[in-house]
């Protein structure tokens, strides 16, 4: 039998439904995806770092868990909402079922509310802070601690999600490449998608220095995505400079998009409710191609679509645009070997519109050595 449970947001409103995973009481940013499928990933990915994840499918769980999709080594998300969990998680490679996991690792989620009024609650207001708890069901009271709790806006979290000590990922068959990654939150597929290519990648601490990059002898740097405020990640933002001007290649992809777009002198803000889930279509305006991709972002890059903008590294450009709001989804470096998106190539679950990006990397490193 579950116990009682209710999340109020901020502004006041509040839904009454059941437990889901672990009992207590929870608190972060209330954000909503639409996937349909993924929802290990989802929960496991590190961007979701203090944030209460709202899933706008109605059923969730029902393949269960298994021991190959995690994206890190434990759940990130602060809290989980779903409308109807499965009874049974069936599904051959199931191991577990997902409301178990969350109750096995401390996940405080709440079921049975009215997630499509959640979702366009936070659609037309924006994402806010919010509270779920099985200990008090007080409304008012819940409210207030809700209030006491910090925003995302000025959140400096990369430091709290990256690995702690570097280690290696080998490539797949032949090795070609090395990249030196700095992990602002990585997903373990940004590694299998370069390792499929016959890179070896470096995954080294966000506080790692120039020097500490440059000594695994790296043919180019990754900038991986990431949670919080890009506002704030000064280091990262020297670190991307630095390595810019040693002209060594760099791919950014989400926070390493914003990270890359700080350095090249861009302002960055927070998106009113953000792009998350695995149906976003972005236009790659260097093939003039529609892609459906996968977002999982809270801020994006300030920058104007439809001119060359001069930077310190000279000329840069906006090369893929979100075709549901125009928001910067990837900039291109004309006169440095850099660029980024803002999406997911990687893509775990789905789609794997944008895995050429990854191709894209290596001939991008391919063409550096070719003219060193």
């Amino acid at each position: 039998m579950r116990k009682p449970a209710i999340l109020v947001l901020e502004d006041g409103r509040a839904f009454r439904g059941e437990s889901y995973g672990a009992e207590g009481e929870t608190f972060g940013e209330a954000v909503f995806t639409t996937g349909m499928t993924g929802y290990q990933e989802t929960l496991t990915d590190p961007s979701f770092h203090r944030q209460v994840v709202v899933q706008t499918a109605p059923h969730i769980g029902n393949t269960g868990v298994n021991g190959e999709d995690d994206e890190s080594s434990k759940i990130w998300v602060a809290g989980y909402v779903v409308r109807d969990p499965a009874r049974i998680g069936s599904n051959w490679r199931a191991t577990g079922g997902l409301g178990e996991r969350l109750a096995t690792e401390g996940v405080v989620g709440i079921s049975g509310i009215d997630t499509r009024a959640l979702t366009r609650h936070l659609r037309e207001r924006g994402a806010m802070r919010v509270g779920i708890s099985t200990v008090d069901l007080d409304p008012a009271s819940l409210q207030a601690r809700v209030k006491a709790q910090p925003e995302m806006l000025g959140a400096d979290l990369s430091a709290e999600v990256t690995t702690s000590q570097a280690y290696t990922v080998q490539a797949e068959g032949e090795h070609r490449f090395t990249v030196a990654a700095v992990d602002l939150g990585i997903k373990a597929n940004v590694a299998r998608r370069l390792a499929a290519r016959g890179v070896t990648t470096h995954i080294m601490p966000a506080t790692s220095t120039l020097e500490e990059l440059l000594a695994v002898s790296p043919d180019a740097v990754f900038f991986s995505p990431g949670p919080g405020d890009p506002a704030t990640a000064d280091h990262p933002v020297a670190l991307a400079r630095a390595v810019m001007s040693k002209k060594v290649p760099l791919f950014g992809i989400c926070f390493g998009s914003q990270i890359l777009g700080r350095a090249l002198g861009f302002e960055t803000y927070k998106l009113g409710y953000g792009h998350r889930g695995i149906n976003q279509p972005v236009l790659d305006r260097t093939t003039g191609k529609v892609e459906v991709t996968s977002h999982n972002h809270g801020f994006a890059v300030q920058a104007p679509l439809d001119t060359v903008i001069d930077t310190d590294f000279g000329g840069v450009e906006v090369s893929h645009v979100c075709l549901n709001d125009n928001v910067v989804e990837g900039l291109r470096a004309l006169e440095v070997p850099a660029f980024t998106v803002q999406y997911h190539p990687e893509a775990a679950a789905g789609t794997h519109d944008a895995d050429y990006l990854f191709d894209r990397f290596v001939e991008l490193v391919e063409g550096r050595k070719a003219n060193a």
